[in-house]
Parts: structure tokens; C-alpha cells; sequence
């Protein structure tokens, strides 16, 4: 097997590991998230779910043809939208009854997710550059969730000792949001840039 072969061998099992681990994590988040009510957890459990969908399309899509990778790309910043759209949805439903989350469980769930994501951006750095939009979504994907669990935690802890309010959890929620719809940005515009390179 040649140096590309070998190298998109190893890209695959590194995706399905990340796909493994996001799917796992996401059962546990939305499970607390909705035992406590919270909206920063169920944002970012939907958005375990969206970054497993986004690995396991990459690991069909190695070997395509620029051109057709780069038309996957489009339309994994369209599924990086998804957790977006969700957290405002639940969001606008918190500000109906504004009940601040039970902060334990928001903070432990937080450091999982946060342990779980760190393992999957180290997994994916040294791939970052593989495969143009594909990767880059995946390895952003990753990146922001990172700083979401930092976050939650940080939500957790106020809310805890210091803040006894709704607020923290909604404001990080909102915030992970808009995280999401800029990477959806970012690799709307890798993939357009690579689509027009790759025309004939």
C-alpha cells in the first residue's frame, strides 16, 4: 500500500473512532439534559450527534474525487447548522418557564463532554489539513466543542456558588449556537473555494 493509501486508511479508523465516541456521549448528554433542563446540554448533545453523522460521511467519502468531496463539504455546513437551530429552539421554549438546571449534573456532564471531545480534537489535529473541507469540518467540529465544555463547566460552577439563575445555562446554550453556525460558515467557504478549483 502506497504513502495515500496508508494515510487514508488511517484517516478512516481515526473518523469511525471519533463517529464511536461522539455517538456514545451524545445518549449520556441528552439523557441529563433533559432530566435537568438544561439548554447548553442539549445543545451540545445535539451536537455530539451532528459530529458523528459528519465522521461517519467523511470515512464514505475518502477517495472521492475532489469535486465530490468538496459538494459533501456544502452540505456537512449545512448538517453543522442542525445543533444550532435546536439550542435557539430550546432556548426561546426556556425563557418560557426560566428554571435554572441542577448544577452538579450540569458541571459532571460538562467534564465528560469535555474529556470526550479533547480526545477526539487530538485524534483528529495531526488530519486537519487531510482532505480539504471534509476534515476541516470534523477537526472544527471538535475544536468548538472543546470550548463549549469549558463553558458548561464554567455555567456549572456559577450557577453553584454563585448565580442561582437560568441565565448562565441559556447564555452558554445561545453561545454555542452561534458557534456552530460560524464553523458552518467556515466550511461552507472551504468547500465552495475547493469546488472551483476542482471544475473542469
Amino acid at each position: 500500500m502506497d504513502a495515500q493509501g496508508t494515510s487514508a486508511t488511517s484517516l478512516r479508523r481515526a473518523v469511525l473512532a471519533v463517529a464511536l465516541l461522539n455517538l456514545a456521549y451524545f445518549g449520556v448528554e441528552f439523557t441529563v439534559a433533559l432530566a435537568i433542563g438544561s439548554v447548553a446540554l442539549f445543545a451540545d448533545s445535539v451536537d455530539f450527534l451532528e459530529d458523528a453523522s459528519i465522521n461517519i460521511l467523511i470515512a464514505v467519502a475518502i477517495g472521492w474525487r475532489a469535486r465530490r468531496r468538496a459538494m459533501l463539504g456544502m452540505a456537512l455546513a449545512a448538517i453543522l447548522l442542525a445543533p444550532a437551530l435546536a439550542g435557539l429552539w430550546t432556548a426561546y421554549q426556556k425563557l418560557v418557564a426560566p428554571i435554572a438546571p441542577e448544577p452538579f449534573r450540569l458541571t459532571l456532564t460538562g467534564l465528560g463532554a469535555l474529556i470526550v471531545n479533547l480526545s477526539c480534537a487530538l485524534i483528529l489535529a495531526r488530519f486537519r489539513n487531510h482532505s480539504g473541507s471534509l476534515t476541516k469540518a470534523a477537526f472544527l467540529s471538535a475544536r468548538n466543542d472543546v470550548l463549549a465544555n469549558i463553558a458548561i463547566i464554567f455555567a456549572g460552577l456559577l450557577t453553584a456558588f454563585a448565580w442561582q439563575s437560568a441565565w448562565p445555562d441559556l447564555l452558554v446554550g445561545i453561545a454555542i449556537a452561534i458557534m456552530n453556525a460560524d464553523a458552518a460558515r467556515e466550511v461552507f467557504e472551504a468547500a465552495r473555494d475547493e469546488h472551483e478549483v476542482a471544475r473542469p
